[in-house]
């Protein structure tokens, strides 16, 4: 059990530090310094800086993954609207409660590196696959054409991701857990009026 409190600290440490001095800025013995253990323990741990963040992003992805398709079966039988925003909320409140590496996350999706091809062909295609069937469905019966609704995915996409992407406009305004949990409310409650406008067109 101590074994994976102290795994756990140092990937935490190395989430803070990735996303506030980039991968390439930040060194094994910063996350030792910051995690309060030796160098030689994140080694023993993870091998290396690479292994490390190849381990913080499939414990991000897997657990994230594992939580959306429980939720996608569980509302299998709600009203196709209601499923979809459950599983907005969802999104939303779990990119928005690992901020930080949601961000460093994102910031990496911008470069094309084998990093990325491997989370594009593993994990971004299972997520694109669980919100496209679920998004279509919701959009069954509008008047939207098949090129409409493909750009109507896009948008829904890049409103899921825009509080990681222009983080320094709003976090000014986000310094405590009520405020945070606040604007996660109001920012669902904002895409959820999108979602009633696109699906009765």
């Amino acid at each position: 059990m101590k074994n994976n409190v102290t795994r756990q600290k140092v990937m935490d440490a190395a989430c803070q530090l990735f996303y506030a001095k980039g991968y390439h800025g930040t060194s094994v013995r910063d996350i030792a310094k910051k995690a309060a253990v030796n160098v030689s323990l994140i080694n023993y741990y993870f091998n290396s800086k690479q292994g490390l963040l190849e381990s913080a992003v499939v414990t991000y992805y897997e657990s994230y993954l594992e939580e959306l398709e429980v939720i996608t079966q569980q509302t299998e039988q709600s009203p196709s609207l209601e499923r979809l925003k459950q599983m907005v909320s969802f999104i939303i409140q779990y990119k928005q409660k690992r901020h930080q590496f949601t961000c460093f996350i994102q910031r990496e999706l911008t470069i094309d590196s084998v990093f990325v091809r491997e989370l594009m062909v593993t994990y971004l295609a299972k997520e694109n696959h669980l919100i496209k069937t679920v998004f279509d469905r919701a959009l069954e019966g509008s008047k939207h054409s098949e090129m409409d609704k493909q750009f109507l995915l896009l948008q829904l996409k890049g409103l899921l991701i825009t509080p990681q992407m222009t983080s320094n406009e709003w976090r000014g305004h986000v310094t405590w857990d009520q405020s945070h949990d606040l604007f996660i409310s109001r920012y669902t409650d904002k895409v959820n009026q999108w979602l009633d406008f696109v699906t009765t067109q």
